[in-house]
């Protein structure tokens, strides 16, 4: 591994470790002012700060899945670490993929401590979710974004290639 693929790398890490910090620190501030009357609210109640357990996935789906959970993120998870090691020399997929790693070890860390996952902040007609939970939609939706733009600019390369190999 070149340097530069070792600072993609450490990028990556630093980014997940961040991310779980971030989460881990926020679950324990909610955690602490769960059972608070009335629920905070914050921007004229359009948020409400909420205690829910979750013991499925993404807003509650497979709850009580423990196994089938597991396997789906461990699954998950080693598609994006293969397709992230192949691809380090893509602009900002260390972003996308420390997003999505720290989210998952967030909520990992949750299962394990308590076989469910908290969950906090609550906007209207939308399930509740945490900060790992936005950390992997984020990382999700950029890596959507860079796996399109990766995928464009390789296609134009090839034209590109075409055209001058037959001028």
């Amino acid at each position: 591994m070149i340097l530069e693929e070792r600072s993609v790398v450490a990028l990556t890490l630093l980014t997940a470790i961040a991310v779980v910090a971030a989460d881990q620190l926020t679950k324990s501030i909610a955690r602490g002012a769960a059972g608070t009357q009335p629920q905070p609210e914050l921007f004229g109640g359009f948020i409400k700060l909420v205690d829910v357990r979750n013991s499925g996935v993404a807003f509650g789906q497979l709850s009580g899945g423990g196994v089938l959970v597991a396997g789906l993120v461990a699954a998950a998870l080693t598609v994006l670490v293969w397709y992230f090691l192949r691809h380090l020399g893509t602009p900002m997929i260390w972003l996308a993929t420390g997003l999505v790693i720290g989210g998952a070890a967030g909520n990992v860390i949750d299962r394990v401590r308590a076989g469910a996952v908290t969950d906090f902040i609550k906007f209207p007609y939308w399930p509740a979710f945490n900060l790992a939970d936005a950390a992997i939609t984020l990382g999700v939706v950029l890596l959507v974004l860079l796996v399109e733009l990766d995928s464009r600019r390789s296609r134009k390369e090839e034209l590109t290639n075409a055209s001058s190999s037959n001028g």
